[in-house]
Order: C-alpha cells, then sequence, then structure tokens
C-alpha cells in the first residue's frame, strides 16, 4: 500500500527496539526518557500511523493534550481502516481535554458512535457532544493514590459526572466531572444483572462547588437511613451511608469483575480487605441481618443547607433519629 507516495512495509528493528524500551521506560514512570525514544522512532518510521499513536498515548499519560491531540491526528491521517481504531478514541480524549468540540465529534463519529446534533449544517455541530446515552458506569478516582472506586453518568466518552460520595482521601466532591480513559479496568455486577464497566480517572476536568460533609446518624431502621438520602435527593443534592456502601479492596480485586453489593448480610465476602465489626471505610459488614443504628454517612450540600437538612429529618420521626458530629472534610 502506498501512503503519501510512501512504500508501507513492516517496522525496522530499531523502530521496535526504540518503542519496546519506551513502554518499559513509561511503565516505570520516567515519561521524558520514553518521549525522546518514541521521537526517535517517529523519525525512523514516520509513515507508520503506530509510530503516533505510541506518542500521542505517551503525550496522554502526560497530561500534554496540545501534543497529544497533534500526534493522534498524524496517526489517524495515517490509518488504513474507515472506523473502530483506538487512535480516533485518543484524539476524541484528546480533544475532550481541550474543550475542541469539533474534533471531539468528528473523533467519536470516526470511532463508530453515534453522536447527535453532529449534521454539517447543524449549529450544534460546534457544540459540545451531549445526548449520546451512554449510561451509568464506574470510575476509579485517583487509581495510582487511594484508587477509590464510584460511580457516575457517562456524559460522552470520555467524561463521567460523579454521582456518590467520594471519601475526603479521594480529594473528589459529588457532582465534579473527571475526564477518564477509554479502556475499561474492571467490572462491577449488580445484584439485578447488569454488569458496568470501571474507567480509570485521568484527571478533573470539571470542579464542584458543593462540599463534603461527614456526620454520625442515629438510625433505628433502614428506612430512617433511606429517608435522608431521600430528603438530600429531593433538595438536588445527595447523602450516602458511608457505613453500608464502602468496602476496602486490594488492587487485583479492585481491578476485577466484582459483585457490587457482596459482603452484606451473613455472607463475608473474600474481596473485602477491611475489618469487620468497624463501620464506615474501615468496613462496612455486620453480623447476620442486625442493623447497627450508628451510621457513618456523607453529605453533599451547601453550607448554609446541611444542618437544616439534618435538622428536617429528625423533627420527622424525633424517636428513631439523631445526628452529631457534622464536619465539613472535602
Amino acid at each position: 500500500m502506498r501512503i503519501f507516495g510512501k512504500v508501507r512495509h513492516r517496522p525496522s528493528a530499531s523502530w521496535r527496539q526504540a518503542t519496546d524500551r519506551a513502554f518499559t521506560l513509561i511503565g516505570d514512570g520516567r515519561y521524558e526518557d520514553a518521549g525522546a525514544l518514541l521521537t526517535r522512532a517517529a523519525d525512523l518510521e514516520p509513515w507508520l500511523s503506530e509510530s503516533w499513536f505510541n506518542l500521542a498515548l505517551l503525550h496522554k499519560f502526560r497530561h500534554d493534550w496540545e501534543q497529544a491531540r497533534a500526534a493522534g491526528l498524524r496517526a489517524v491521517a495515517l490509518l488504513d481502516r474507515e472506523s473502530g481504531a483506538p487512535d480516533w478514541w485518543n484524539v476524541g480524549i484528546a480533544a475532550t481535554a481541550l474543550q475542541d468540540w469539533p474534533l471531539a465529534r468528528r473523533a467519536w463519529q470516526a470511532y463508530g458512535l453515534t453522536v447527535p446534533g453532529s449534521g454539517q449544517y447543524n449549529a450544534a455541530a460546534n457544540s459540545e457532544p451531549t445526548g449520546m446515552e451512554l449510561g451509568s458506569a464506574a470510575v476509579r478516582l485517583s487509581p495510582e493514590g487511594e484508587a477509590e472506586v464510584v460511580w457516575g453518568r457517562r456524559l460522552d466518552p470520555a467524561r463521567m459526572e460523579v454521582l456518590s460520595i467520594p471519601l475526603p482521601s479521594s480529594g473528589r466532591r459529588w457532582g465534579e466531572v473527571v475526564l477518564h480513559d477509554g479502556v475499561p479496568n474492571g467490572e462491577r455486577i449488580t445484584a439485578a444483572g447488569p454488569s458496568y464497566p470501571v474507567f480509570d480517572e485521568i484527571e478533573l476536568w470539571a470542579p464542584s462547588p458543593v462540599p463534603t460533609w461527614v456526620v454520625l446518624l442515629e438510625a433505628a431502621e433502614e428506612v430512617d437511613r433511606d429517608a435522608l438520602e431521600q430528603l438530600a435527593s429531593d433538595a438536588g443534592f445527595a447523602a450516602e451511608d458511608w457505613s453500608s456502601s464502602v468496602r476496602l479492596l486490594c488492587r487485583a480485586c479492585s481491578e476485577s469483575p466484582m459483585e457490587s453489593d457482596e459482603g452484606d448480610g451473613e455472607h463475608l465476602d473474600p474481596h473485602d480487605h477491611s475489618e469487620p465489626g468497624h463501620p464506615g471505610p474501615l468496613g462496612h459488614r455486620t453480623a447476620g441481618d442486625l442493623w447497627v443504628p450508628e451510621r457513618e454517612c456523607g453529605i453533599a450540600a451547601p453550607a448554609g443547607l446541611v444542618r437544616g437538612l439534618l435538622d428536617s429529618w429528625v423533627a420527622d420521626s424525633p424517636d428513631s433519629r439523631e445526628w452529631r458530629d457534622l464536619e465539613e472534610v472535602c
């Protein structure tokens, strides 16, 4: 096959050695040294789309989005297939990071996805892609650090709105939008049967102004806890019982297909590495079906609303509800 007058051929041994060594260095976090080798590889084989794909990948790891977009565009210009190439997905991530919406739309379409409002004469073609209806998924926040997996709503192929209330150690808040990678790294399976991919966060795309609070509740029954979560939701914010929603997993377990509600009741989840008998982030298991009234709860709400929300919750059933030790944590 001829591309721009050049004969396409297999990469040379020098190209392969430089590329293999570069990815070893990337695994060690030595991005600068890897960049020099991948640049050399691109000089050796400039007609290979893989040369530029690898450079785009490196720049994505470095969050250098201008360079990632430039290298990605060179890669897709050399493709020998029309759709489904991961090169286009990397272009889409870089374009989304830069809010280059026309290019993002073009990338998702070239990959083979349907993007509403992308007609040639449609004014929306230059705007942020919406309405792709990609559904729910999970995202691993700070994958190289605390690596907390939370639930979210996919806005497009590269962004997710966080719908859980992350633990303060993640540095993330409810309602934030994070840029995430394209290849799932794990899976969560619900009791109803559907499974959801787990994507790794790349970086924060849009911060949330809503602070995170932690509070200790006395909730006589589950319905009392549920009432607070519903009250917060009705107000346009969120509350989450961390005593039951949080479990600690090792990296191997977290990156594997996992049932999202394992560990409840009498069943002891062998993948749960938390300590039994401790509420909140230290563990979520209880003995049998016994309900523990003391709950550690995360709340995402403005400072001017959170105490009124808790007081209203108590006022609805003062004999079975109480709160104390409210603290802003993120």
